[in-house]
């Protein structure tokens, strides 16, 4: 039996329900509420297959391909450093992917769903705490369970972000995004730091 509460606070914390709404707003700040809503949808579901496939099958692809898991979560953090960057010094999202048509799938995978809610330290999370040789199925399942109850959360953030986007207007939004930058890469300079100790056994 897992103890429910550490692992959902865990959770919570690497899947940033509340920082992920800024990247959300700044990423869908030239679309519609219904399209928004439906980034929002998609967003989370995408999020979720991905880091279900990370509890069921992330730790044996890890071994199999012979990449430690420092590697990964040194590859994670620059990947979400790269994407900060964007959104101190410029848009949340590159112009022209925000204007190409049908780009509410894009958006909604790129970046709400990867690798803002199911971020680099998300999926290492999901692959520690499901370990096969550490935990037993059911412990795997309540943690998975646990997972997605954060995941939800998420979600309903994500859907009352047009009530928020009204009240904080654009400029309100584009302030939000450029702090949520800095700490966005503030976040991802310590996983990296964080793998490179592991890997080198600092």
């Amino acid at each position: 039996m897992i103890e429910l509460l550490p692992v959902f606070i865990y959770f919570f914390a690497v899947i940033d329900p509340i920082g992920t709404l800024p990247v959300f707003i700044a990423a869908t700040d030239q679309q519609p509420a219904a399209a928004r809503r439906k980034v929002a949808l998609i967003a989370v579901l995408v999020a979720t297959l991905v880091l279900l496939f990370f509890v069921i099958a992330g730790e044996v692809i890890l071994d199999a391909m012979q990449i430690p898991l420092p590697a990964f979560q040194i590859a994670g953090g620059i990947v979400l450093f790269l994407f900060a960057l964007s959104m101190i010094f410029g848009e949340g999202k590159p112009e022209h992917e925000i204007k190409l048509a049908g780009g509410v799938h894009e958006t909604a995978i790129f970046p709400v769903a990867v690798p803002s809610i199911a971020s680099p330290g998300a999926m290492l999370a999901a692959v520690m705490l499901t370990k096969n040789n550490v935990y037993t199925l059911w412990e795997q399942t309540q943690t998975a369970l646990v997972m997605l109850s954060v995941l939800l959360i998420t979600l309903m953030l994500l859907l009352a972000a047009n009530l928020i986007i009204r009240v904080i207007g654009k400029t309100g939004a584009s302030v939000i995004s450029r702090v949520m930058g800095l700490i966005l890469a503030s976040l991802a300079t310590a996983n990296a730091l964080a793998g490179i100790k592991d890997y080198f056994s600092l």
